[in-house]
């Protein structure tokens, strides 16, 4: 029998690293993922369980996912061969990194934001800058371009909106930072459909822009459905590294029927939008809650009697939450993702009852 010191050869760049993880719960409501609450539409489960019979899961899928781009250029208004279908957009994160970043070139992203920016660059060998938020939780593009070029910065990663904050950054912020910025800016735009805002325009002029959505906010969370937007150009040299047959043939169908069918999601996107108002305004009643604006499927508050145990206690009775209080500049903060209205008066009733 071999028996050898396995972690020896474990690059120690990966021995350092913290897994991401996230708390769940076997039962009780869930409002911590940013997940849609809704189910897909009857009308989808139906067409799901009878193309399940048809389907050759015997077969490789489209390795090029041709009908899910047609699908994602027909609603969003551009050309195929700037779509690449990832395994989430997390999956596009790091092919951006490989394809543009030799090992130990930087790239740079907000703080407080998304984790897996600096997780992936750490694991590729790469090094992670991040640049501070203001006290609004906004970017400021002459500082954060100081950064950029001090550090020689290939990528910058912009979650639009930003999670965990949940708020847009200013527009004319982000429009200074990709006109000026000798390298790519990536809009993470994973959230857009809750904000309607977007940059993908700036592309008809901007070789310098990719832009990065998801389907998983907005009910397909399980398939891990991401796409990007790239220059035609970049997405060629994307292609050379992205791992054949990354998108699978359930995915692919059951994404490419939703976005051809879009109006049931759009109607389920309204009501979580309803919902964000609602709980804004009820959070706000709450004296010792401090409530930052939403343009996402999330709420970022803070609690000034303490964020650690108000988690607990939610947690405690059925109702998880995201606790962000390990960050330093998110102490006492928790996330809440919009659920249902059921699901909401039910978050609201507990935290009544646990601030009481």
């Amino acid at each position: 029998m071999s028996q050898i010191d396995l972690m020896q050869w474990v690059r120690s760049n990966i021995k350092s690293l913290k897994a991401y993880q996230v708390e769940n719960l076997d039962e009780g409501i869930k409002l911590h993922a940013n997940e849609n609450p809704y189910p897909p539409s009857p009308e989808l489960l139906n067409k799901i369980s009878q193309r399940l019979k048809e389907l050759e899961l015997n077969r490789y899928p489209d390795p090029d996912g041709r009908n899910l781009k047609t699908a994602i250029a027909n609603k969003v208004g551009v050309r195929t061969e700037q779509i690449i279908i990832g395994n989430g957009s997390d999956e596009l994160i790091q092919y951006l990194m490989q394809v543009l970043c030799d090992e130990g070139r930087t790239i740079a992203f907000p703080d407080p934001s998304f984790s897996m920016y600096g997780i992936t660059a750490k694991c590729l060998g790469l090094n992670p800058v991040s640049f501070s938020l203001n006290e609004n939780w906004d970017l400021e593009a002459d500082s954060t371009l100081e950064i950029l070029n001090k550090h020689k910065a290939r990528l910058v990663f912009i979650s639009y909106p930003n999670n965990p904050t949940g708020n847009c950054f200013s527009e004319q912020e982000i429009q200074h930072i990709i006109e000026k910025f000798q390298g790519i800016v990536v809009l993470d735009e994973a959230y857009q459909d809750f904000s309607g805002k977007t940059f993908l325009k700036q592309m008809e002029t901007h070789n310098n822009l990719v832009v990065l959505r998801s389907l998983s906010k907005i009910g397909l969370a399980g398939l891990r459905v991401g796409y990007g937007i790239f220059p035609a150009e970049l997405a060629e040299q994307v292609n050379k590294v992205r791992l054949p047959y990354n998108s699978n043939s359930i995915s692919q169908w059951v994404a490419t029927e939703l976005l051809n069918d879009f109006t049931p999601v759009q109607n389920q996107i309204n009501s979580i939008i309803n919902e964000r108002k609602r709980l804004m305004d009820e959070l706000s009643k709450f004296s010792s809650l401090t409530v930052y604006p939403s343009n996402s499927n999330f709420i970022l508050f803070m609690d000034s009697n303490g964020g650690d145990q108000l988690f607990t206690t939610l947690k405690k009775n059925g109702i998880l939450l995201r606790n962000l209080g390990s960050h330093p500049r998110l102490k006492n903060c928790l996330r809440v993702t919009i659920g249902t209205p059921p699901e909401n008066d039910q978050f609201l009733d507990q935290l009544r009852k646990a601030v009481s």
